[in-house]
């Protein structure tokens, strides 16, 4: 059995976490994330650290507790560091930019991929074969480079396509006669 809810939250400098009537609200210069808590759930504020209990006699109540305690830490994490996800393109021709709120990508498709780039995240192209996706939310920015590379995932034959960039792709043998 998991005790991730028995390790308390610490609170970084720079860092303003709020509670009001099971409404966790986390606030910093770069953003603010909120999140429900449970009704089973009691959040405890003590200086720098978060602490959370499950009520006894409710059914899902402790796995509740670990999964609200591992969403407030991310939460924390984001609007304190932020979170990036790094996407790297394969093949010929396919090339990423940024233009405003948009990114262009251009994936051998007989036209061009335009992306709409959603509220709070900031996407990098460092080069015309990187994507860098960066926020404050752990969830969106996921998210969003998983939508990326939805447009044409890793192929097995040949590697082409986008892909995280700490990811393997298992490369098949092409057929024999």
């Amino acid at each position: 059995m998991s005790r991730i809810a028995n390790n308390p939250v610490t609170i970084p400098a720079g860092v303003e976490v709020q509670l009001n009537n099971q409404q966790l609200d986390v606030k910093s210069s770069k953003g603010q994330l909120s999140h429900q808590v449970p009704d089973c759930i009691d959040v405890t504020i003590d200086g720098s650290l978060i602490r959370f209990a499950a009520h006894e006699g409710v059914a899902n109540a402790k796995a509740l507790s670990g999964t609200t305690r591992a969403l407030v830490n991310n939460m924390v994490v984001g609007v304190s560091q932020a979170f990036e996800k790094k996407l790297t393109l394969i093949g010929v021709g396919y090339r990423a930019q940024v233009q405003g709120k948009i990114l262009n990508l251009t994936l051998g498709f007989s036209h061009p991929v335009n992306f709409n780039i959603p509220e709070g995240i900031q996407i990098e192209t460092p080069s015309q074969t990187e994507i860098i996706v960066k926020g404050i939310s752990k969830q969106v920015v996921g998210q969003v480079a998983a939508n990326i590379r939805a447009y044409r995932p890793p192929e097995p034959y040949k590697g082409k396509g986008v892909r995280y960039a700490d990811e393997y792709v298992a490369r098949k043998e092409a057929k024999k006669k």
